[in-house]
C-alpha cells in the first residue's frame, strides 16, 4: 500500500470507492443504451435465436441425431410464437433487457474498477501475483456465459417449450416468461464459471486449502449435481454437459488453491 493510501480518510476511501462505482455505472448505461438501440440484433438475432431450428446448436445437434440415428437430438425443430399479454409488457422487457446486456458486456470494467480500487491495499508481491486477474475473472464469465447460451439455453427451451400434459392445452408462451428463462440460465452459467476465482480469493484467505477441498471433493460433487439440475431440463443428457465442466473447474480450483498454498507456505 502506497503512503498517500495509507493517509487516506475513511471518507477519502469512500469517496474514491464513488467514483469508480460512477464510472462503473456510467459503463453499464452506456451499453444499455446502445443495446436498446439496436434491439433488433439484441433481440432477433441473440435472444430469439436458440428458440429457431437454424440455430448453430440446433443444427448441430440436428446434424449429429442424422450421424448417430437418435432422432430426440434433434432439437427446437417447431420454432414457437411467443405472446406479450400486458400493454407495456413489451416495453418493460426492452428496458430490462438492455439492462442486462449492459451488465454482462461491461463485466470485464466493472471487475476492473472494482480490482482498481483493491489494488492498493495489497501488498506488491499480492499485486504482482493477481495482475492477470481481471483478464482470467472476465474470461471465465464470458466463456460461462457463452456455454450457457449456446448449450444449456437451447436444451431449456426445447424442453419448456415443448414439455405439455395434455394435448388439450396449448402451450401460449409470454416473452417475459422466455426471456427470463435465458438470461437467467446464461448469467447463472457465468456466475459458476467463477469456482477458480472464488477457490482462489478463499485460498488467499486461508478459508480453503487443498487438502480441505480434496476431502470434499464427494460432496461438492453433489453439490455440482444439484446446480446442475436447477439450471438445465430434467434429462440426464443436459445434466452431463453442464455436470462436466463444471466438475473441471472444480478440480483446477484444487490445483490453484495448492499454488495458493505453497506460495504461503514459502
Amino acid at each position: 500500500m502506497t503512503a498517500k493510501n495509507n493517509d487516506m480518510t475513511f471518507l477519502e476511501h469512500l469517496e474514491q470507492l464513488r467514483w469508480h462505482l460512477i464510472r462503473a455505472f456510467v459503463a453499464v448505461v452506456t451499453i444499455a443504451i446502445a443495446a436498446f438501440i439496436f434491439h433488433e440484433i439484441v433481440f432477433d438475432k441473440v435472444l430469439l435465436a436458440p428458440k429457431n431450428p437454424d440455430f448453430f446448436t440446433n443444427k448441430l445437434l440436428c446434424l449429429l441425431s442424422q450421424k448417430v440415428d437418435i432422432p430426440k437430438l434433434c432439437i427446437n425443430t417447431k420454432p414457437f410464437q411467443l405472446i406479450s399479454i400486458k400493454m407495456a409488457g413489451q416495453f418493460s422487457m426492452h428496458i430490462t433487457t438492455s439492462l442486462f446486456v449492459g451488465i454482462v458486456v461491461s463485466f470485464p470494467y466493472i471487475f476492473w474498477e472494482f480490482w482498481r480500487f483493491m489494488k492498493p491495499a495489497l501488498r506488491e508481491n499480492e499485486a504482482k501475483h493477481t495482475k492477470g486477474a481481471v483478464t482470467i475473472s472476465s474470461f471465465l464469465f464470458l466463456t460461462g456465459v457463452l456455454f450457457g447460451y449456446f448449450v444449456i439455453a437451447p436444451l431449456s427451451v426445447h424442453f419448456l417449450g415443448s414439455y405439455n400434459v395434455s394435448d388439450q392445452v396449448v402451450n401460449q408462451i409470454n416473452l417475459k416468461s422466455y426471456v427470463g428463462i435465458l438470461t437467467s440460465i446464461t448469467l447463472a452459467s457465468g456466475i459458476t464459471f467463477e469456482l477458480p476465482v472464488l477457490i482462489y480469493f478463499l485460498s488467499k484467505a486461508g478459508l480453503v486449502t487443498p487438502k480441505f477441498l480434496k476431502k470434499y471433493r464427494r460432496h461438492s460433487i453433489i453439490v455440482i449435481l444439484i446446480l446442475a439440475a436447477t439450471i438445465t431440463p430434467p434429462d440426464v443428457f443436459s445434466l452431463i454437459l453442464v455436470t462436466f465442466p463444471l466438475l473441471i473447474l472444480y478440480e483446477a480450483g484444487i490445483i490453484i488453491s495448492k499454488k495458493i498454498v505453497k506460495r504461503i507456505n514459502t
